[in-house]
């Protein structure tokens, strides 16, 4: 959070009795060893209800400062996790006591079904997900949000749930992409950007048409690069990175 500025009002998904609380004992102090975290916009996080975070994906440090974030901001940080993780012994018991959210891997009916139901779950339940829009690491070489996948729009759009875009700038001091974690200086800083709510009115009632998932998909990119553009001080460039146009596959590797 910004120096000076007051503490949100946690949720009661926070302040109940839970899981989270031994996990938010270990996982703050840990990050708060590495990151000194300067968090803006906090406010456009919603305190109750359901949501979708669609932050961007520069190392493999992110997801714990974002997990970190979304805890200091009053709400608990569950993310998507892939479907057959939720049937291996404890980390499964593990998956549904937090509350992550499965997604299929499998054809594209079964994976259409999925986020219906999860989408639902959120909205009866009141809670949020981090879905990373880009699916893995960006591989834009100046480390700007390459092409999103539509997971993100696709779970907001079946159940009308806002989509909040973060950016951050920082982590890959800590943890440089693919590479190894920087044990010195330690609390190097960290911004984090909270934007509004992705307007994505135009393509509301539209969860399974894929022509407005791509669109719906280009506007969270595009107001991902915005923010980030406004923590680096520098425009993104003008078109998204395009992984398949430069022959990586998913993991970003030839």
């Amino acid at each position: 959070m910004a120096s000076g500025a007051p503490r949100p009002r946690a949720s009661s998904e926070k302040t109940k009795p839970s899981v989270f609380w031994p996990l938010g004992g270990i996982v703050v102090p840990l990050v708060g060893i590495f990151a000194r975290l300067e968090i803006r916009g906090g406010e456009n996080l919603p305190r109750e209800g359901a949501y979708v975070v669609a932050p961007n994906h520069i190392t493999e440090f992110d997801p714990l400062t974002i997990a970190v974030v979304v805890w200091r901001l009053g709400r608990a940080p569950r993310f998507m996790a892939k479907e057959s993780l939720f049937k291996v012994p404890v980390l499964g018991w593990a998956l549904r006591a937090t509350g992550m959210v499965p997604v299929a891997r499998s054809s594209s009916a079964a994976a259409a079904r999925q986020t219906i139901e999860s989408s639902e779950l959120l909205v009866e339940h009141g809670r949020g997900v981090i879905v990373y829009p880009e699916g893995s690491l960006t591989r834009e070489p100046d480390l700007w949000p390459m092409r999103g996948k539509t997971g993100a729009a696709r779970l907001a759009l079946a159940g009308d749930i806002p989509v909040i875009p973060i950016a951050h700038w920082g982590d890959q001091k800590i943890l440089p992409r693919y590479g190894k974690l920087s044990l010195w200086p330690l609390r190097r800083r960290v911004q984090v950007l909270v934007g509004p709510p992705v307007d994505l009115s135009a393509y509301r009632g539209m969860p399974t048409q894929p022509a407005a998932l791509v669109a719906a998909t280009d506007v969270i990119m595009a107001d991902i690069a915005g923010l980030l553009s406004e923590l680096r001080g520098e425009p993104a460039p003008a078109e998204r990175w395009n992984p398949a146009a430069h022959g990586q596959n998913e993991t970003g590797r030839l």
